[in-house]
């Protein structure tokens, strides 16, 4: 809970929905370029064609994925608007969506890091990725080194590559509340897999939470 409490705390909570009705796609689409805009300045380039560039990119990686999400969503609204108890056809009819959207998203994905891979390097890729999901990876990557000093380096790699994975699907997710979703998914089988390698996740985490308090208190005293 309180490794969950924290990843909030840390990351920035932004919304990635699609364009509310009464917003005008002009106005959707400013903000989306604000937000690609301000992902791609924490790469710290000087470059102002390299900027624009993928700026762009990012940009129109959004409003593909809003496409995406809008389309499926409307179209399971529509089954479910019946009013009616859902019937086994409709829901084999909404699977068959949820399906269909899950491929053109995975298409997009490939599509989306090729044409960022023709401007940046890899770490610059990764820090996109890690700005479009809040960073959430480094925070919680962090939090368990910090919460679990005696973790064993082969274990460090297995909570990362989890990590990893959920930020690739976290990329592609249509809200802020479903990104974080995501990374709760891993964050679980994170914690099985510690807990099944004999570490007692709540004492782990009460003594952790103690160690904190206790900086907080240091820092204060320092001052």
């Amino acid at each position: 809970m309180a490794l969950t409490v924290l990843m909030m705390l840390l990351s920035v909570t932004l919304v990635f929905a699609q364009a509310p009705a009464a917003q005008t796609q002009e106005d959707y689409k400013e903000v989306i370029n604000k937000r690609a805009a301000k992902i791609v300045a924490a790469l710290h380039s000087t470059d102002s064609v390299f900027n624009k560039k993928v700026t762009a990119v990012v940009a129109g990686q959004y409003l593909s994925l809003g496409r995406i999400h809008d389309e499926r969503n409307a179209a399971v609204k529509e089954i479910k608007s019946k009013g009616a108890e859902l019937t086994a056809d409709d829901k084999a009819g909404i699977q068959k969506l949820e399906a269909k959207a899950d491929r053109k998203l995975e298409k997009l994905h490939k599509t989306y890091l090729k044409k960022l891979s023709a401007h940046c390097t890899p770490q610059q890729i990764d820090e996109i990725k890690n700005g479009m999901t809040y960073n959430v990876l480094n925070v919680t990557y962090t939090a368990y080194q910090d919460m679990i000093p005696t973790l064993t380096e082969e274990q460090k790699k297995q909570i990362l590559t989890w990590l990893t994975e959920a930020r690739e699907k976290a990329m592609d997710a249509e809200s802020s509340d479903k990104k974080h979703a995501w990374f709760g998914k891993y964050k679980g089988r994170i914690n099985n897999y510690l807990s099944a390698a004999g570490i007692d996740m709540k004492k782990e985490e009460a003594a952790w939470q103690q160690r904190i308090k206790e900086r907080k208190a240091a820092a204060k005293q320092s001052k």
